[in-house]
C-alpha cells in the first residue's frame, strides 16, 4: 500500500521539451499552453490543471475571494485609446470579472529602465490612478525596481488583484452543454491592430483606437439578467477569440460553431488583417469579453449586453457536439473552416 508520503515523493512528470524560450511562448497560443501545461502545472499546480484560469477563487477561513496576477510589457507605452498604465488596471479588473468576481483592490510592481524620463513615468502613474478610480478599485500597495539601461524596454508593470465573487455566477467549462449560445460584447481586433500600427513600422493608416476598458459593468449587466444561465466567460486577450474558444472546446470536449457574418469586426481591422495575412479571430482585445449562456437565457443576456454596449454585442455562435474539441467557422456562402489556436507570435508586445 502506498502511503501519502510515498505519493508526495513521486517526481512530477515534465512534458515541456522545447530547448529554449521563444517569443511565441508568451503569445497566448499553442506554445504558451505547452509551456504552462508542460512545465508550470506539474511543478506548481499538481492535480489542478483543470481549475487553472485567469483568476483563482479561494476559500480563506470561510471567506470566498478571487485573485489574479498579470504583467504588462506593451510597446509603445502609449497608443491611440490607452497606455500601459491604464491597460495594467483594466487587464486585472477584467480577469477577475470574467472569472465571476468584482475587483476590490490591487497591488502593483513597476520595473523601470534607468534613463526613463520622469515625465513618462508620471504620465503612466497618472493613467493607472485614473483607470483605478474609473473602475472603482483601490490600489493598496506596490513595489518599484530599476534595472540597467536597455534591460526593460522603458517600463514593465505587474499587477495583482483581489476581488469578491458576483452573486449567483459560477464559471465552469465543464458545465457547457450542446445548444448553449456564444455571445461577444463587441468588435474584435481593435487593440492588437492599434498597437501594431502605433509602432510606425508599417505604411498603413487606419482610424483605430484600442478597446481597453473595464468589462466589469458589462459582466454585471449580463449577470443581473441571466446569472443562472452563465456557463463560462473569458476576455480574449493574447491569442484572441479563436484561442479562447479553442481552450473552451478542449476543456469541455464539445465543438464551438461560429457564424462568420455575426462576428463584429471593424472595416479598418479587417482591411489591416487582409493586408498582413492575419485572422481577426487571432488578434488581441483588451475591452471585450465572451460568454457562453444556456439557450433559455440567451435572449435576456444578449439584450442586457446590447444595452450596456450601445448595440455592439452579438450572438456569434453556439455549442454543438461536433466537431468535438474544435472551433468551426461557417461563412454566409455555406462554406466552413476550422480555426485553431494561435500559432507563433504575429503581434509581439501588445499587452
Amino acid at each position: 500500500m502506498k502511503t501519502d508520503t510515498a505519493v508526495e515523493n513521486i517526481p512530477p512528470k515534465i512534458r515541456f521539451r522545447d530547448p529554449q524560450i521563444e517569443m511565441a511562448h508568451g503569445a497566448g497560443g499553442k506554445a504558451s499552453r505547452r509551456l504552462v501545461e508542460g512545465l508550470f502545472v506539474p511543478l506548481l499546480f499538481p492535480g489542478s490543471a483543470e481549475a487553472l484560469g485567469d483568476a483563482a477563487h479561494l476559500d480563506v477561513n470561510g471567506v470566498q475571494v478571487a485573485i489574479t496576477t498579470d504583467s504588462f510589457v506593451v510597446k509603445p507605452l502609449t497608443f491611440p485609446g490607452g497606455s500601459i498604465g491604464e491597460l495594467a488596471v483594466n487587464g486585472t479588473v477584467n480577469d477577475l470579472a470574467v472569472s465571476g468576481a468584482k475587483a476590490q483592490a490591487l497591488v502593483t510592481t513597476y520595473v523601470l529602465e534607468a534613463g526613463l524620463p520622469t515625465a513618462i513615468l508620471e504620465a503612466e502613474v497618472r493613467a493607472m490612478a485614473a483607470a483605478a478610480r474609473k473602475a472603482g478599485i483601490t490600489i493598496a500597495g506596490g513595489d518599484t525596481k530599476v534595472v540597467e539601461h536597455g534591460k526593460a524596454d522603458a517600463m514593465y508593470i505587474t499587477t495583482t488583484g483581489i476581488g469578491v465573487p458576483l452573486p449567483g455566477v459560477k464559471i465552469d467549462a465543464k458545465s457547457v452543454r450542446p445548444g448553449d449560445k456564444v455571445l461577444l460584447s463587441g468588435p474584435i481586433g481593435d487593440h492588437g491592430i492599434t498597437v501594431l500600427l502605433a509602432r510606425g513600422e508599417l505604411d498603413i493608416e487606419a482610424d483605430l483606437r484600442s478597446d481597453t476598458r473595464s468589462v466589469l459593468p458589462l459582466v454585471e449587466a449580463v449577470a443581473q439578467a441571466a446569472a443562472p444561465g452563465i456557463r463560462w466567460m473569458r476576455d480574449p486577450t493574447r491569442g484572441g477569440v479563436a484561442t479562447s474558444l479553442n481552450e473552451l472546446a478542449r476543456d469541455c470536449g464539445l465543438g464551438i460553431v461560429l457564424q462568420e457574418e455575426k462576428i463584429p469586426v471593424r472595416d479598418a481591422v479587417r482591411g489591416a488583417c487582409e493586408l498582413l495575412g492575419l485572422d481577426a479571430l487571432h488578434i488581441a482585445n483588451e475591452g471585450q469579453f465572451l460568454t457562453v449562456v444556456a439557450p433559455e437565457y440567451a435572449d435576456a443576456a444578449l439584450d442586457a449586453l446590447s444595452a450596456a454596449t450601445n448595440g455592439e454585442a452579438a450572438l456569434i455562435g453556439e455549442v454543438r457536439e461536433q466537431p468535438a474539441g474544435s472551433v468551426l467557422v461557417t461563412t454566409r456562402y455555406g462554406g466552413s473552416r476550422i480555426v485553431d489556436m494561435l500559432v507563433g507570435d504575429p503581434l509581439p508586445r501588445i499587452c
